[in-house]
């Protein structure tokens, strides 16, 4: 075990490398634009052919970064997923967060926005055993996404300064899937695939949790690797667009309705960006929306535009770009999604979930 985790770390060490090297490089990969924009009123939701920035002017845009000359050949893409079997937590995160279920939401939040997390397991004060998990989406569908919100409208009549202080067992999902600790990697992936979840809490005999196991750690093995696979072979190509101007609260409940993470968002037709459930949190958390309340309602929080919180840095990639790239992109970037354009039209979206799927598919 010792091993694996030394051989992980020289790996993440590389990758990041690489990344810096990749930064100089002269491809059409990935484009990263740094935009200072206000964004006003959207009426197409449909991204058009020919909006966007040319090719031939992306490729003179010095924020590009390559997918090709940076990546290393290592061990081929069914052997390195083989060296891991039966071996978890050499993988899984260690230093777990946990909260009781009285923790307050508010508490939930905090906690993610600081430590930049998408799900808490929430375990028994006395005996730590686990109880359930608060995620990013269970938050948004509390915040009026979905019919947790009805806690909000009928016990606190929309008052969300009250309502955020309520316990999270409120909230909290008890249906959830886990992990033991003597699990395997193939069947871990397997789960989280099946459940639809993008985390696996891993537990002792004594249903104690001693890890987490994420969609980040199973594609930290393959990031900087030539796997022979591209994104527009894995990507999700029927994808759901908000505009700049769709209101907070209505783009949580398109993400809840439809078991979304994440938007990709579009003014006048062109691609403007990506908004996560982690950026409505991050929204509360870092107090930004109670600066937009007089009366206390949730709703004048969340009739805010999109494009008020949407990141004004743009990252995506292109058609043929290398998974192994994708992923060491989006490790580096901290980002679980890359939008696929080509020559400024939106293609597609290549999440964690799909690399992930990549991950479980014979070799």
């Amino acid at each position: 075990m010792q091993i694996v985790e030394k051989f992980l770390q020289e790996g993440r060490k590389r990758r990041k490398t690489d990344y810096e090297k990749a930064i100089n490089c002269n491809s059409s990969s990935v484009i990263l634009l740094n935009r200072n924009t206000t964004f006003s009123s959207v009426d197409k939701m449909k991204v058009q052919p020919g909006v966007s920035k040319s090719k031939k002017a992306q490729q003179k845009d010095p924020h590009m970064i390559s997918s090709m000359g940076t990546m290393r050949i290592g061990p081929e893409f069914k052997s390195r997923i083989s060296e891991h079997e039966g071996k978890i937590l050499a993988l899984a995160t260690r230093d777990v967060v946990t909260l009781p279920p009285t923790a307050t939401i508010m508490d939930a939040i905090r906690i993610m926005t600081e430590r930049r997390f998408r799900r808490i397991p929430i375990t028994n004060a006395g005996t730590r055993r686990l109880e359930g998990v608060v995620t990013s989406v269970d938050i948004i569908d509390f915040l009026g996404g979905g019919k947790k919100n009805l806690l909000i409208e009928n016990r606190f009549k929309g008052n969300l300064l009250a309502a955020i202080n309520e316990e999270v067992r409120q909230i909290m999902e008890t249906d959830i899937p886990y992990l033991h600790e003597q699990a395997d990697f193939k069947d871990a992936v397997s789960m989280m695939i099946e459940r639809r979840t993008g985390g696996l809490p891993i537990v002792n005999n004594d249903m104690q949790v001693i890890a987490i196991f994420t969609e980040r750690n199973a594609i930290e093995l393959m990031g900087g690797l030539v796997t022979n696979r591209t994104v527009d072979e894995y990507m999700t190509e029927s994808v759901r667009m908000v505009s700049t101007d769709t209101p907070i609260g209505q783009a949580a409940k398109v993400m809840v309705e439809n078991k979304l993470r994440r938007l990709p968002v579009v003014k006048d037709g062109i691609f403007a960006g990506i908004i996560t459930s982690s950026d409505i949190i991050h929204f509360l958390g870092r107090g930004d929306a109670f600066s937009k309340l007089t009366t206390g309602n949730i709703h004048e929080a969340l009739d805010q535009p999109v494009g008020s919180i949407v990141s004004k840095e743009l990252i995506w990639t292109v058609p043929g770009t290398d998974l192994g790239k994708a992923m060491e992109i989006m490790l580096e970037k901290k980002i679980g999604s890359l939008p696929v354009l080509e020559n400024g039209v939106l293609r597609g979206i290549i999440t964690e979930r799909d690399l992930l799927k990549s991950l479980n598919e014979p070799q």
